[in-house]
């Protein structure tokens, strides 16, 4: 299944769970697995968008990481001053800022909202420079537009990630990861609504079995996916550059790997076996709205010869009602443009 980017490999798994879940098919009779637990970020947020319980194994849920949790807790108590729970986690961030200061701050909340509360409180001891990036940032956040909020949050995050986690460069991808996928809502308010996003109900990370459902969907490292079947089955990124890894691309034993582990996946399907490959993947540290971004190929794993023996087709989401949907473009003769420039 060929789709223009990760947002659409996301809508098509969306919708296509849901569709076999209509055929009768149960959620747990489905699974989305991935090279790298990292993958599966943009589905995870399309999931939680359209409240389809799942279950991860091989990973952290994306909005279950702390440092996810840190960025929209910032997110949320800039948008809703009294939201103590996002207040609470987003204030301590600040180094010198403990419990009882959080709830102290978070008592004297009034009309203004979180940045009144920053403005009208003295920095704590050694943090001056932190104290004020926040209270400026809260203060930019009142007239920003979507989505330069996101931006106006990463930059002030950044420097507090970088202080709190030993792997801060690592979690720096999921900080860009979350910009762009916020890009895609209309407003901060649709962002922060449409995600669900639940207190959590514990101080652990680890993702559990879904309350909200007795039914819940699979996603799964293709490594922890071994030995298990399922009915219907999604492989994201079947991609050179992600299937094999770029690291795993080094010497023909790695390379052996990489081709075993699709071997794995693809064997993982009962009935229904979808494997999808996003044409582009956008860059990172790229302004808001950017359109940067390199084209993909089918994973080698797959040559011409094999890939006919599958059904091989192109997914596009539907357009927005009252949204026209785009046609071809017109063909250009640029030959004949050429030539009238010296003609």
């Amino acid at each position: 299944m060929s789709v223009r980017d990760e947002a659409a490999q996301a809508s098509y798994i969306a919708e296509s769970v849901l569709e076999a879940r209509e055929r009768g098919l149960t959620l747990m009779q489905q699974a989305i697995l991935f090279r790298a637990a990292d993958f599966s970020a943009p589905v995870e947020l399309e999931l939680a968008k359209r409240d389809i319980p799942f279950v991860k194994f091989g990973g952290l849920k994306f909005l279950e990481a702390s440092h996810v949790k840190d960025f929209l807790a910032i997110l949320r108590w800039a948008q809703n001053g009294g939201d103590r729970i996002a207040g609470f986690r987003a204030l301590q961030l600040v180094p010198g800022v403990g419990p009882a200061k959080a709830s102290r701050m978070l008592d004297a909340v009034d009309e203004t909202g979180a940045y009144g509360v920053v403005r009208n409180t003295a920095p704590p001891a050694g943090a001056s420079e932190a104290w004020d990036a926040l209270k400026q940032m809260l203060g930019d956040l009142q007239g920003a537009t979507w989505p330069a909020d996101l931006d106006l949050a990463a930059r002030w995050y950044t420097p507090m990630m970088n202080e709190r986690y030993d792997d801060a460069r690592v979690r720096a991808g999921d900080i860009d990861q979350m910009q762009r996928i916020g890009a895609t809502f209309g407003s901060r308010t649709s962002f922060l609504t449409e995600l669900t996003l639940d207190p959590p109900n514990s101080t652990s990370d680890e993702s559990g079995r879904s309350s909200k459902d007795d039914d819940y969907l699979i996603l799964s490292t293709i490594h922890s996916a071994k030995g298990q079947e399922w009915k219907n089955v999604f492989v994201l990124n079947v991609v050179d550059g992600c299937m094999p890894s770029d690291l795993g691309a080094g010497s023909t034993a790695e390379l052996e790997e990489e081709r075993r582990l699709l071997y794995v996946a693809m064997t993982r399907a009962k009935d229904e076996l979808h494997l999808i490959t996003p044409q582009r993947f956008y860059h990172t540290q790229q302004s808001k709205g950017g359109d940067k971004h390199v084209y993909a190929i089918r994973s080698r794993f797959i040559p011409e010869y094999v890939a006919t023996k599958f059904q091989q087709t192109v997914w596009a989401p539907e357009a927005a009602p009252g949204e026209a949907k785009v046609g071809p473009l017109p063909k250009i003769d640029l030959a004949a443009k050429a030539r009238s420039r010296f003609s």
